[in-house]
């Protein structure tokens, strides 16, 4: 992305926050998360610096080595990371991933607990730090800590999601062990910590990319209520209804009329991102999806600057569930002839099949191309994160609408979303019916079998096909682990080489850490663990 005109929380930082800059690019500007209040008084250009690790936190959280990124997608049903000739068996780590058999010793959950934590930690401390008046901020230090704290909230929204019940911990000063809260408590708790923050929150969205305004916050709650009935066991369509008709109604943001764009190396301030993580190649590094995904070899199509590590790709039942002129089919997945950026020459062929996850030729699989790789690329991309984005509020609104019987809104929906994919190719389509939303998935859930061949499962999933908009919409956006848990897919069905067993319903949550066990005994492991 471009460095723009402003201290980043919408540009980038150096890792862990230790350094912010300004389109002047003064590489001496400070951030203020330890210096003491002797040492300077911010005014209000300096406050972007003092939060600004609170959000650098964020990085390594979303796209960092196995964070979130990774576990909700090698979890799902779209991308798997299969051996290679080059590796990638490690030790049976995404193998287990993708067959839900991890134990409290895996490493991709443990990291993404501590990850969690980190940015907990960071803006605990700096909030600790304004209200003892070691940072001495004379005006609006009632709207930086408003800020924080709904950063901290959507640290404990992904805790929420994926470990359930953990400690809620809030004060830096508290050295005590915390005690463990339930799943319904940390869900209250995230609720009113976000409709506490909403009155001292930025709705300037135009000022205030990648970072936490109202309507970020509003858009956090909408995905809270989306899950509640996960979360809680009580859904909340209504809520989300009301909460999306809020944003909507706003108009701060609206649909790229081209879908590729939105995941652009110059993504920055696109109408459709409510809320980005920043990503830089030199200064906010992090997004490594394309090291990840593409054969060493698509190094010459794009005249990388780093040879790529070639692990995961797609599942070749989730690419057969596309409608062939689906535009998104393309944007999203790397397919076919890869040519040299010099000569022109093929320098690798993707093909769709995967034969196993034990196994696969250096071509085997479609790879992800939605993050578009600049020329000349470095081992890290420019391409800001797309968290939440307008579309995601449109479907969410729809969902709601869908299950509570109003089918017709819901269609206009979603047939909204779906237009420009169909676009270009047969605007026709763009245009759903309730039956279908309501009726089964197109995906052939099944085992695969080496030749290719699947063992189908049966049983309707209700809703399916409302969740197969779901997956072509927002492939290979961090977002597929909890959709497949909202409609029941995730504890039932089998995918690729994936089979549900007999704990999978207490899958929803992944472990406590065995290190956080042994080092806190106020903390109880999560079921059948």
């Amino acid at each position: 992305m471009k460095i723009i005109n402003k201290i980043v929380l919408g540009s980038a930082l150096l890792v862990g926050g230790s350094l912010a800059f300004q389109s002047c690019l003064n590489l001496d500007e400070e951030v203020y998360s330890e210096v003491l209040s002797e040492n300077f008084r911010p005014g209000e250009r300096d406050i972007p610096a003092i939060i600004a690790p609170v959000y650098g936190s964020l990085r390594a959280l979303m796209m960092g080595w196995q964070g979130h990124f990774d576990v909700q997608e090698e979890t799902g049903d779209a991308i798997v990371t299969p051996a290679r000739p080059n590796g990638w068996y490690d030790g049976g780590t995404y193998v287990r991933m993708h067959q839900h058999t991890w134990t409290p010793l895996q490493w991709q959950p443990t990291n993404l607990w501590n990850s969690s934590y980190r940015s907990v930690t960071t803006a605990n401390r700096v909030i600790a730090q304004i209200e003892d008046g070691q940072i001495s901020i004379e005006q609006g230090s009632e709207e930086v800590i408003a800020e924080l704290k709904a950063v901290r909230a959507f640290a404990y929204y992904l805790l929420l999601d994926n470990h359930g019940n953990v400690p809620i911990v809030t004060d830096f000063r508290d050295v005590s062990l915390p005690e463990q809260s339930d799943r319904t408590t940390l869900y209250n708790f995230i609720i009113e910590e976000i409709e506490a923050t909403l009155p001292n929150l930025s709705q300037d969205a135009g000022s205030t990319y990648g970072q936490m305004n109202y309507w970020v916050a509003k858009t956090l709650l909408a995905k809270i209520y989306l899950n509640a009935e996960v979360y809680t066991g009580t859904p909340q369509w209504q809520k989300v209804i009301e909460v999306c008709d809020e944003i909507i109604a706003g108009g701060a943001y609206s649909l790229d009329p081209v879908y590729a764009d939105v995941f652009h190396w110059e993504n920055q301030n696109n109408q459709e991102i409510i809320f980005a993580i920043p990503y830089h190649e030199i200064f906010g590094q992090g997004n490594t999806v394309h090291m990840k995904t593409l054969d060493p070899l698509s190094r010459f199509v794009y005249g990388m600057q780093a040879g790529p590590w070639g692990g995961n790709c797609a599942v070749p039942q989730f690419i057969d569930s596309y409608d062939p002129e689906d535009g998104r089919l393309y944007d999203t997945w790397i397919q076919g002839p890869q040519l040299h950026a010099s000569t022109g020459e093929v320098v690798i062929n993707y093909r769709k099949h995967v034969p196993s996850i034990a196994a696969t030729a250096s071509n085997d699989g479609y790879r992800i191309g939605k993050y578009q790789i600049k020329p000349g690329a470095t081992g890290s991309l420019d391409n800001d994160f797309p968290f939440f984005r307008y579309a995601d509020v449109l479907m969410m609104k729809a969902e709601a609408l869908l299950r509570t019987g109003n089918g017709a809104e819901a269609t206009s929906l979603v047939s909204e979303v779906r237009a420009r994919a169909f676009a270009n190719t047969n605007p026709a389509k763009a245009t759903v019916t309730a039956a279908v939303l309501e009726g089964n998935s197109r995906y052939q859930y099944g085992y695969q079998n080496p030749d290719g061949s699947i063992d189908l499962d049966t049983g309707v999933i209700p809703f399916g096909g409302f969740l197969d908009e779901l997956g072509w919409e927002f492939a290979a956006e961090a977002h597929r682990r909890q959709d497949l848990i909202r409609f029941g897919v995730f504890q039932t069905k089998s995918w690729f080489n994936h089979r549900p067993h007999a704990q999978a319903a207490n899958k929803i949550i992944f472990p406590i850490p065995e290190g956080e066990l042994n080092n806190n005994p106020n903390l109880t492991q999560n079921p059948s663990y």
